[in-house]
């Protein structure tokens, strides 16, 4: 199934197929979201405007904007 980092439900893990092109990518590319990169939705603000990810090691906050920008594939929960 392929996707965007924005659809993916909380606890849901993936990985990054790719970047649509646009003003985000480079700044994406530059934080980590890179393609065969494991990605995970942790929880989204209050506002429900940003969203949680952690990325590969690390936690990534993103507008759902710039999480729409990243491609993903493989969907499955995160047993953690």
């Amino acid at each position: 199934m392929d996707a965007t980092a924005d659809l993916l439900k909380q606890g849901q893990k993936a990985t990054i197929t790719g970047l649509k092109d646009g003003v985000y990518s480079q700044k994406l590319a530059e934080m980590g979201c890179v393609p065969g990169t494991e990605i995970v939705r942790l929880y989204e603000s209050s506002g429900g405007k940003t969203i949680a990810f952690r990325i590969d090691t690390y936690l990534l906050g993103l507008r759902k904007e710039e999480a729409s920008q990243i491609e993903v594939f493989n969907l499955e929960l995160d047993p953690a």
